[in-house]
């Protein structure tokens, strides 16, 4: 598995749960773009719309020797899901005021891109607080047992 983007800002500033593998719908020069690692899952979510899930906001760099017909860099790609992950997701999202985010885009074993997408509860100020205390103890430990 070789992962292009991941989306760290989605951990600190939520809580993330149900991690699920999802593929996505691109254009053939977007795909040879992603595996020369021009994409970015900064900024990106996901949207449940007539019982199909959309990334939104996702930046796909344009491939530089694609001919013609470039596709935005930013628009709305299509994420392939079971109709029964889909219902859930958008379940959670209505009940319990969650929202959906992209964690991870990667290409996996058979050569495929997949996106992991996550229900994410926001977080506090203080959960992220506490979140950069745990890192820096961390970062701490490992320089001082070195």
């Amino acid at each position: 598995m070789k992962i292009i983007s991941n989306n760290k800002k989605a951990f600190f500033d939520y809580f993330v749960s149900d991690l699920v593998e999802a593929g996505i719908v691109l254009e053939g020069s977007e795909v040879k773009s992603v595996r020369a690692g021009g994409a970015s899952l900064l900024d990106s979510f996901v949207l449940v719309k007539g019982g199909e899930m959309f990334l939104k906001n996702a930046y796909i760099k344009p491939y530089e020797k694609a001919t013609s017909f470039k596709p935005d860099e930013r628009r709305s790609r299509k994420l392939l899901l079971n109709r029964s992950e889909i219902a859930k997701f958008e379940r959670m999202v209505k009940e319990k005021g969650c929202t959906i985010v992209a964690t991870k885009l990667y290409i996996n074993k058979a050569g495929k891109v997949k996106v992991e997408v996550g229900l994410a509860k926001g977080k506090k100020l203080y959960d992220k607080r506490q979140t950069l205390k745990e890192k820096a103890i961390k970062r701490d430990i490992e320089r001082y047992s070195v």
